[in-house]
């Protein structure tokens, strides 16, 4: 098998060796800032030599001052067009470069402009794919002193935030739970085996949310939940309810799961403590954790009325909630 450089690394050098001397040739001291940040396997770390089989290899962002990209783009592109190598390490390097400015580069990822200060409203509106994506990867070079405090912003959410977030997906759970041995009971273990893939996802999603990672898209969910803290001892659990032909051996896998996520939850001190056992679902035998009791518990620790609403408006949850 060829050797391989992540992609990553291979960004880092097409900066440091092609890119910043044709900058220099063409822009001398221009003050500026390199990274790839944004979408691709690489910049989340899990690309592998089948990464190559797509949009691939030397990339990066060119970030200039508001002032300079209608004084210095134009002709930055051009130069590289005509100077940089047809390809490097083996990759084309065609419209490898992006030249803009932060304002602009982040407006048109996130949906808004975190330069100017970032609302509940742009947190819980941006999915944590984008989230991931823009604080992940790595910066090159930082002359204009910006990326490093914007990422370092958007590292994690304001804390009523992340309550209201870890409220939302344990409400996921508790909308599902007793759906895969409802499915069960009719016979329909397709739509049981369907519920249970979902609340798997929704477990996933929040055993990262928990240690205060974003989940990333769902290609490398599994990647990154198993390197979550509870990572090692879910992932055969919730294999075995996945793998389960039957809605009581898949039901009873996902009690496991349930019990050890509402541990970790007691963990973190964020509420009091909510008891983790499961228990007979109250309009049939069905094992569940009644995650609600969850939701309820964040949400009665949020200062902020306004993230005290669910995401659907449908239902406000409050500390003298029955």
């Amino acid at each position: 098998m060829p050797t391989f450089l992540p992609g990553l690394e291979i960004s880092r050098r097409f900066y440091t060796e092609t890119v910043r001397p044709l900058l220099e040739e063409t822009a001398p001291g221009l003050p500026h800032s390199a990274a790839r940040i944004g979408g691709g396997s690489e910049v989340l770390g899990y690309d592998t030599l089948r990464s190559r089989d797509h949009t691939w290899g030397p990339r990066l962002q060119l970030f200039l001052r508001t002032r300079d990209v209608p004084r210095h783009a134009g002709r930055i592109r051009h130069h590289l067009a005509e100077h940089l190598p047809r390809t490097f390490h083996g990759h084309p390097t065609h419209h490898c470069v992006e030249v803009t400015h932060t304002t602009a580069w982040f407006t048109d990822t996130l949906g808004f402009d975190p330069t100017h200060g970032t609302t509940p409203a742009d947190w819980l509106a941006t999915p944590t794919r984008l989230l991931t994506e823009v604080t992940a990867g790595a910066v090159f070079h930082d002359g204009l002193h910006q990326l490093g405090p914007l990422r370092h912003t958007l590292r994690w959410y304001p804390h009523d935030v992340w309550l209201h977030v870890l409220a939302r997906q344990w409400q996921h759970i508790a909308e599902r739970e007793a759906f895969v041995g409802r499915c069960g009971e009719v016979g329909d273990e397709l739509g049981s085996a369907m519920n249970a893939a979902h609340l798997t996802r929704h477990l996933m999603r929040l055993c990262l949310l928990m240690d205060r990672r974003y989940p990333p898209y769902d290609k490398w969910l599994g990647s990154a939940f198993a390197r979550t803290t509870a990572g090692h001892r879910l992932t055969p659990v919730l294999t075995a309810a996945l793998a389960a032909t039957d809605w009581h051996n898949r039901e009873k896998h996902l009690a496991h799961a349930y019990e050890t996520v509402a541990g970790i939850h007691n963990q973190l001190n964020l509420t009091d403590r909510v008891d983790p056992a499961t228990r007979p679902h109250r309009s049939g035998p069905f094992r569940v954790l009644h995650a609600e009791r969850f939701t309820k518990a964040l949400i009665a620790r949020i200062s902020d009325p306004a993230l005290q609403e669910l995401p659907d408006g449908t239902r406000q949850f409050r500390p003298d909630d029955a």
